[in-house]
């Protein structure tokens, strides 16, 4: 099977930001005796098996499985026994060539008003009149690569009422009404988008540099004012379980994995991708190598820029206070004191045993042991 790793292997590229040379680099190396070596040994049996180190880079296919596993087990403690509902925010097109020059900033001010436009419309009375929680995760792509920045956001259906003595459950169907969130999240994310620009805070480079004089700038305002902005919810989930595996997938998924890679013949790659404007149509995508890493590298986000963050009830400064309170509230179990990851046990492969420790091996052993 043709994996990621392969294409990069075999071309090269040029005019990569730092994050995205990095990247490509780390990938090309993942799993290689590039980055040194383990071995597992067996306490009981003596096994050992050598292997070779992951790069952990975080937009890699191949080192993104523990992570998941991890994050779903610590959010799975913090589910309330309510519907869970998964709202989508989309920003519109005109603005991806200012998105691209100024990640970092408009990726927080997408998720950022995302996550205010939830919590204001929750507070109030007319929709549920309480605190709700929501995890925000950034994607940035579409099925064909292309480049999409949208918001996954899981909402439970219910949250602490304003008093913060009775926990406020919402009805079957979600209790904000899409067409209110659209606007208010579009009037918000404007708005903040305004006021970075008065503050100097936006970059224009090449074609978007028309846009620093205020009076273009301030037309593209008014142009995404008159547009409707895209705002999707999904139908409730069978159960708090099945949420987080939900958004387990999307946490640490990367732009494509590895499974939709169908063919690279060292000149061009085919791809297996969804066309919801189609009725959500199987195709295949052929495109050249260095164009398909063009577009995978188009999704590298910013050195430690957080996408997955947290809202209302599940901020980290809310958990022990107002959701252990709505856990309470609800005959839930009770958060512990700690939240720690059970990591899956090391068995041995000959023996079955579980006395198994790791350790660094030099390179020069993994080679000298090489058929």
């Amino acid at each position: 099977m043709t994996e990621l790793q392969d294409i990069f292997k075999q071309i090269k590229l040029k005019s990569l930001s730092p994050d995205q040379a990095k990247a490509f680099h780390m990938i090309r190396l993942c799993r290689t005796s590039a980055l040194g070596s383990h071995a597992q040994v067996c306490m009981e049996c003596g096994k050992m098996d050598v292997s070779f180190n992951s790069c952990r880079n975080r937009n890699c296919p191949k080192c993104q499985h523990s992570a998941q596993q991890e994050w779903v087990e610590a959010q799975m403690l913090k589910l309330l026994p309510v519907g869970y509902f998964h709202t989508v925010f989309t920003i519109p097109q005109e603005l991806n060539v200012l998105v691209l020059q100024n990640q970092k900033l408009l990726y927080s001010l997408l998720i950022k008003s995302a996550g205010h436009t939830l919590m204001e419309l929750a507070k109030d009375p007319k929709f549920l009149g309480a605190t709700i929680g929501a995890t925000t995760v950034l994607h940035t792509w579409g099925q064909n690569l292309s480049f999409h920045p949208h918001v996954h956001c899981i909402v439970p259906g219910g949250g602490l009422s304003n008093d913060g003595l009775r926990f406020v459950r919402s009805r079957k169907k979600f209790f904000i009404p899409v067409k209110v969130i659209s606007k208010k999240f579009r009037g918000k994310f404007l708005d903040l988008l305004k006021q970075a620009y008065n503050n100097g805070e936006i970059a224009f480079f090449n074609e978007a540099t028309k846009l620093a004089l205020r009076s273009n700038f301030l037309s593209l305002l008014d142009t995404l004012y008159n547009k409707n902005w895209v705002v999707f919810c999904k139908k409730p989930f069978k159960s708090p379980g099945h949420v987080v595996r939900y958004l387990g997938r999307y946490t640490h998924r990367v732009a494509i994995s590895n499974s939709r890679i169908q063919a690279f013949d060292g000149e061009s790659v085919s791809f297996a991708w969804r066309d919801y404007k189609d009725g959500n149509k199987s195709k295949v995508m052929t495109l050249e190598a260095a164009e398909f890493s063009r577009r995978f590298l188009l999704h590298v986000l910013p050195n430690r820029f957080v996408k997955i963050r947290h809202y209302g009830l599940l901020c980290s400064r809310n958990i022990k206070s107002k959701l252990s309170k709505c856990m309470k509230l609800t005959g839930s179990k009770p958060l512990p004191l700690t939240i720690k990851i059970q990591k899956d046990a090391k068995v041995c492969r000959c023996c079955g045993s579980t006395d198994v420790i790791s350790l660094l091996v030099p390179n020069s052993l993994v080679t000298a042991s090489s058929p």
